[in-house]
């Protein structure tokens, strides 16, 4: 198989995946389907630096993870609603709700490294590649994110 038929047949096959990823980032669907949409148009583009086709999830994820970032930069420039203004709009329902509340309300540094390493079970090898740090920084964010989370959860 060539490189843009990997890259094409992995873009397909985990789309789910990146709607996930990119919807617990920016907590807005049209946000995410958009930014999904923009990550996939600039793998593409730059399919020709892409080294090592085995690295390829991470090199999608940091793309991704870069759109979803240039979102949430532009979403502050923008100006909000008119309140009393509603939208109807269907957000995937967590399986725990008061977990997801707590992962939110981690610094968000250390919440990406634990939804790139539980929701989308990325190595964590793979999350310093997607976030650009470095591993011993990787790893002592996902274990001071966990300890924060069972003191959360003991503490009921």
């Amino acid at each position: 198989m060539t490189k843009e038929e990997i890259l094409t047949q992995y873009l397909i096959e985990n789309q789910a995946g990146f709607y996930r990823l990119a919807y617990n980032v920016l907590k807005n669907p049209d946000e995410a389907l958009d930014a999904v949409q923009t990550a996939v148009c600039r793998a593409l583009e730059r399919q020709n630096s892409l080294r090592d086709v085995g690295a390829v999830r991470s090199w999608f994820y940091r793309i991704l993870l870069n759109t979803c970032n240039d979102s949430l930069r532009q979403r502050a420039r923008v100006v909000p609603f008119p309140e009393g203004l509603e939208l109807s709009q269907e957000e995937p329902e967590p399986a725990d709700d008061t977990l997801v509340r707590r992962i939110e309300a981690l610094p968000p540094e250390v919440g990406v490294v634990i939804k790139l390493r539980f929701y989308e079970e990325l190595s964590l090898k793979e999350i310093s590649q997607v976030t650009g740090q470095n591993l011993s920084t990787v790893k002592s964010r996902l274990y001071a994110g966990l300890k924060k989370l069972r003191i959360a959860i003991e503490g009921v």
